[in-house]
């Protein structure tokens, strides 16, 4: 503020102190503080922790751990004047994706598609129950989600020889059947009540897997069911 007032009006800077009850001691004042270790030490842990969260919090619970003596202010006061609480998350880079025609398989378990809203581990052991009910299928079809490109999954099917087919990134109409599976299901039962409790859910999903999978005609597989058309 007063440097402020001596560069928009004729006076001094003692008049401008005094015109704001600022000590003229204090607006000389220069900190003799160097917080260039606890900058370079923050920019070193928040590079590490790119894709994690990382926390103020966090941050000093791990410059604690090794050692180092600063304490919580002086570490927050650095935190905050960096800017981190308000850094954004990078943009992931996803790898190039070449165009698969999407076709009708020939045959049983030659190529399952997928998408699912739950981490990779869930969707590792909803696949080992599929598996023990349905076998191995050859290649499975999903998109770029974090629960298919991770380790857990890449890893999981490297292990099964099954081959991973990924769409193109914001592509979903090449993974065109989960997706009409995906919207008929929300047609056919998540819009279409008001479940009073999980079991409620489930019982009412089996009823509709059972229509859909043994009675329902497909356009797609020659207006057959998909067990029907399985056995043609």
């Amino acid at each position: 503020m007063a440097v402020y007032l001596m560069k928009s009006y004729p006076v001094s800077t003692t008049r401008a102190c005094k015109v704001i009850d600022l000590p003229k001691s204090m607006f000389y004042f220069q900190s003799s503080k160097d917080d260039q270790p606890v900058i370079d030490k923050l920019n070193e842990l928040v590079s590490m922790l790119v894709n994690h969260k990382a926390g103020q919090d966090k941050l000093y619970e791990r410059i604690r751990s090794e050692g180092i003596p600063w304490n919580y202010k002086r570490v927050r006061r650095v935190y905050l004047a960096m800017g981190l609480k308000h850094r954004q998350r990078t943009k992931r880079r996803l790898p190039k994706r070449e165009k698969q025609p999407l076709t009708v398989p020939i045959g049983r378990n030659m190529s399952w598609s997928m998408d699912f809203c739950f981490p990779s581990h869930g969707v590792v052991r909803m696949l080992e129950r599929a598996i023990r009910e349905y076998g191995i299928p050859m290649k499975i079809r999903v998109d770029n989600g974090p629960e298919f490109t991770c380790s857990v999954f890449v890893n999981w099917c490297a292990q099964r020889d099954i081959l991973i087919q990924y769409i193109q990134p914001r592509r979903p109409m090449q993974n065109a059947y989960i997706e009409r599976f995906k919207r008929t299901f929300r047609q056919d039962v998540l819009d279409a009540y008001i479940f009073e409790d999980l079991y409620q859910f489930r019982e009412i999903t089996e009823e509709w897997l059972e229509d859909y999978n043994h009675h329902r005609p497909h356009e797609s597989l020659n207006n057959l069911p998909p067990l029907k058309y399985q056995s043609t």
